[in-house]
C-alpha cells in the first residue's frame, strides 16, 4: 500500500482525507507550519512516501517542495486553474454566479496555486449548497489521485495571464445589502458564506446570522420575508440571533414579532 503525508484542514481537507484513508495509509497528517518540520524527518526517512494537500492555509517553502521532486506534492484545489486562485475559491464561485464547480490537481508550487496541472474535470449537476460542492470536489480529486499516483501523466503549466484571483474571507463581508443587491445576490451571498463569516441581517432590531433561506416562489408565504432591490423576496428558513441558539423563522417570529407575505 502506497503511503502519503497529508497536508490539510477544514471540510475540503476532510473530504478528501476521507477517501485517501480508504486506499494509502496515511503515516502523518500535518496540520500546522510547525508541522512541515516532521515532514521532512519523515520524508527523508522513507523517500518513497507521496505528499497530498487540500486546503493546507500554510506556505510550503521551497526547501520541503524540494524533497517531494519530481512528482510534487499534490494539491486538490477546488477550482478550473488558473481561475479562482487562492484561498476561497468555492466561495468566490459561488458569489460570481457559476453554476459549474471545478476541481484541479496540481504540482504544488512556491507561488501560490501556480503548478502545473495533472488533473482537471468540471461537475455539473451539483446543487448550489457549499457543503455539498465542497464534498463532491473533494471526493473527485482525491479519487483520481487514488487512481492515478503510480501513473502520473506529465503536469501542464498553467497560463498565468489568464490566472484570477481570490480573497480570504473576512468578518465584514457578512453584512446583507437587501436594499441594493438582487435576491440572487442575496441567495448567494447567505450560502458562500456558511461556515463563515456567515450573511448577517437585522430584523426587529435584532442582528441575527441567516443559516438558511430560499427564493420565495409564487403563491408561498414567507413566514420571514427580506425584500430585495430588485423586488424578489427571499426567505429565511434559518437563523441565529446574536447570544442565541440557531433557531427557525417560525420560532423568531413568535420570539421577535409576527410578519408574512404572500
Amino acid at each position: 500500500m502506497n503511503k502519503i503525508i497529508f497536508f490539510g484542514n477544514g471540510p475540503l481537507a476532510d473530504a478528501a482525507l476521507a477517501v485517501l484513508e480508504k486506499h494509502f495509509e496515511v503515516i502523518f497528517h500535518a496540520r500546522t507550519k510547525e508541522d512541515l518540520a516532521q515532514v521532512c524527518e519523515i520524508k527523508r526517512k522513507i523517500p518513497k512516501v507521496h505528499g497530498v494537500l487540500a486546503s493546507f492555509g500554510v506556505i510550503i517553502r521551497e526547501n520541503v517542495l524540494e524533497l517531494f521532486e519530481p512528482e510534487g506534492i499534490l494539491n486538490i484545489h477546488p477550482s478550473l486553474l488558473p481561475a479562482y486562485r487562492g484561498p476561497s475559491p468555492i466561495e468566490s464561485a459561488i458569489l460570481a454566479g457559476d453554476r459549474d464547480f471545478s476541481v484541479s490537481i496540481m504540482k504544488l508550487a512556491k507561488a501560490m496555486d501556480a503548478g502545473p496541472i495533472y488533473y482537471q474535470t468540471t461537475l455539473t449537476d451539483l446543487p448550489l449548497d457549499k457543503s455539498i460542492i465542497y464534498q463532491r470536489l473533494a471526493e473527485v480529486g482525491a479519487e483520481w489521485i487514488c487512481n492515478n499516483i503510480d501513473n502520473l501523466p506529465a503536469p501542464a503549466r498553467q497560463d498565468d495571464a489568464k490566472a484570477t484571483f481570490t480573497a480570504k474571507m473576512e468578518k465584514s463581508m457578512g453584512t446583507l445589502h437587501p436594499d441594493t443587491e438582487s435576491a440572487d445576490e442575496v441567495l448567494r451571498k447567505i450560502i458562500a458564506y456558511q461556515d463563515f463569516p456567515k450573511a448577517k441581517y437585522a430584523f426587529y432590531g435584532k442582528n441575527c446570522a441567516i443559516l438558511a433561506a430560499h427564493k420565495r416562489k409564487s403563491g408561498e408565504a414567507a413566514v420571514l420575508p427580506l425584500k430585495c432591490a430588485d423586488g424578489q423576496i427571499i426567505a429565511i428558513d434559518k437563523l441565529q440571533p446574536d447570544g442565541k441558539k440557531p433557531m427557525d423563522a417560525k420560532s423568531f417570529i413568535n420570539g421577535y414579532g409576527k410578519a408574512v407575505i404572500r
